[in-house]
Parts: structure tokens; C-alpha cells; sequence
């Protein structure tokens, strides 16, 4: 495994999430300032670009080019007008145990979101969780069930396959994408050991050998995962063979997202840790990056 050192881009946040590369610049969600941001590549033209008072998470596009972000604590996703007006595009809420999370977007417009599926930040017990497909005209319906924490996504260059970490559940999955948008069966893409029904989220930790956050592909389609508590971004092929990794340490990553004018620019976003009140009252987040070999693939 090649050895590489992260560079900063950019600093000063609470908790970073949701990084894109669109249209030359890097874009992501700063969760307890409640903005939406962007920034070059080289950390230059930082700017707010929305205020999401009940905390953004997964960003995306409508194929017109209108910002799509997740709502989290209210279960919604918000479209951005042309004005730069936020107004609703869904209201999931009802397919929602936990707050919403993150989000891809497909090139035709329809949206995939995941969430928590239990009180996280409360201490609750582990409980599993569903996919959202929302539609182009703010129609949902849940596409997928019994998935532990789903998280980061991403779509296949040929719009065929969704590919979801599930943060507590030491794997990866995939699922088909049929016409209409809705999913089939889900499978494992890389899965490290089931860990079953067990409700402590501690001893879930304990049990896996990966905690995969944020997600991105990559064009030999392996994926990066932020692997969040082990402190690194692992890149692992179909399967589960882990082929390269960056370590972040004193810091753990929790999302990542493969971007730059080539491609080959990996973006992290790093912390000390995931606790909301510790990350609510500090400004230790953190967008590092550092040049891999394979570059960007698929969605986002």
C-alpha cells in the first residue's frame, strides 16, 4: 500500500459531510454551522452557499442543475432555486426512523436517502433502516429496508447498480436499479462478518473490521469508504480485498468523495470524533486531501 500524506484544504468547521466535486469546485455540508459550502480544489474561493437550519447532509443535482441537500432533523429534502431560495422538493418523513442522512442523486433526477433509523445521538439501541427513493415531483416511497445505518451511496457509471455502506454492519451492498428507479434485492458487495441483531451500537463497533461512512467510486470500480473509526479511507474492491488506504490519524474520516480537474483528487473529511455536542462546540472538522491513482467514477 502506497504511503501518502493528506494536505489541508480547508478548516476551522464542526463536522464535515457530503463532499462533491460539480462544476470545478468542491462542494459539502458543515452539520452544526448548518451550511452548505464550496471551495477550489487548492482551498482558495471558500463560500457559503445555503443555511440549512435543521442540519444539511447529502447534496446533489437535479438534472436542470438545481442543489438538492438532505434536511436531517426534519425529514426533508430542500430544493435550491435559481435565486438561491431553499424551498421543499420532499417530505420524507414518514418512511424515516432517524434523522435523514446522506443522498445521491441519480442523473435523472431521482434521489436516494438513507437515515438513521434510531436515536444515535440519544444513546438508543441499534435498530435498522430504509432506503428513500424520492422522485423528480417530491414522491416518495421506501425502496429498501433492514439496513444497518445506511450511509454513503453511489451509482454505477451505467445507472444499473446502487452501491450503500452500512455503517454498522461491516459491509457493503448493492442493489439493482430497475427502470422505474426502485431497487431490487439487496446483496453483498464486500461484507466483513454479519453481525446479526445485536442492538448495542458498541458492541457492533466492536465486532467490525470496517465502519464505512462516506463513499465514492473509482474507475476500476473498487470504492473508497471513510472507514470512521479505524481512521483511515480504505479502498476496497467487490468483494472485500482491501487494496490501498490513507491513514488520518489522531483523526477519524467520515466521508470522502473523489474529485479534482483529473479526477484522482480524493477529498476527506476529518474529526476527532462523531459526538454532536463535542462537534457542536469546537471547530476541529477538517477538509484534507491527498492524490490516489484511480480516478472518479459514477455518482456523485
Amino acid at each position: 500500500m502506497t504511503d501518502r500524506t493528506p494536505w489541508v484544504v480547508a478548516k476551522g468547521f464542526t463536522y464535515l459531510e457530503g463532499p462533491r466535486w460539480h462544476e470545478g469546485q468542491l462542494w459539502f455540508v458543515d452539520f452544526y454551522t448548518h451550511t452548505v459550502n464550496r471551495v477550489n480544489a487548492d482551498g482558495s474561493d471558500l463560500q457559503q452557499v445555503a443555511v440549512v437550519d435543521q442540519q444539511p447532509s447529502g447534496l446533489g443535482w437535479l438534472p436542470d442543475g438545481r442543489l438538492l441537500v438532505v434536511s436531517m432533523k426534519d425529514h426533508r429534502v430542500l430544493r435550491q432555486e435559481a435565486d438561491g431560495t431553499l424551498v421543499e422538493h420532499a417530505d420524507i418523513s414518514a418512511h424515516c426512523t432517524g434523522y435523514a442522512n446522506d443522498m445521491v442523486v441519480a442523473p435523472n433526477g431521482q434521489a436516494y436517502v438513507g437515515n438513521f433509523g434510531f436515536d444515535l445521538m440519544g444513546g438508543a439501541d441499534h435498530e435498522f433502516a430504509t432506503v428513500v427513493l424520492v422522485n423528480t415531483d417530491g414522491t416518495s416511497q421506501v425502496v429498501a429496508d433492514g439496513l444497518a445505518f445506511p450511509n454513503g451511496m453511489v451509482i454505477t457509471p451505467d445507472n444499473k447498480t446502487l452501491l450503500v455502506n452500512e455503517l454498522f454492519g461491516n459491509k457493503v451492498s448493492a442493489f439493482d436499479i430497475h427502470e422505474d428507479g426502485t431497487l431490487g434485492p439487496r446483496r453483498d458487495w464486500a461484507s466483513f462478518g454479519d453481525l446479526g441483531d445485536e442492538p448495542s451500537v458498541e458492541k457492533r463497533l466492536e465486532a467490525a473490521s470496517i465502519v464505512p461512512d462516506g463513499l465514492t467510486l473509482d474507475a476500476e470500480g473498487a470504492v473508497w469508504i471513510a472507514d470512521c473509526v479505524n481512521q483511515r479511507a480504505a479502498r476496497i474492491a467487490e468483494g472485500g480485498e482491501i487494496l490501498d488506504e490513507v491513514r488520518t490519524a489522531p483523526n477519524g474520516v467520515f466521508a470522502v468523495g473523489l474529485g479534482g480537474d483529473d479526477g484522482t483528487t480524493l477529498f476527506l473529511c476529518v474529526a476527532p470524533d462523531f459526538d454532536e455536542t463535542a462537534r457542536s462546540n469546537a471547530r476541529e472538522g477538517e477538509m484534507h486531501a491527498v492524490t490516489v491513482d484511480v480516478p472518479h467514477a459514477g455518482t456523485p
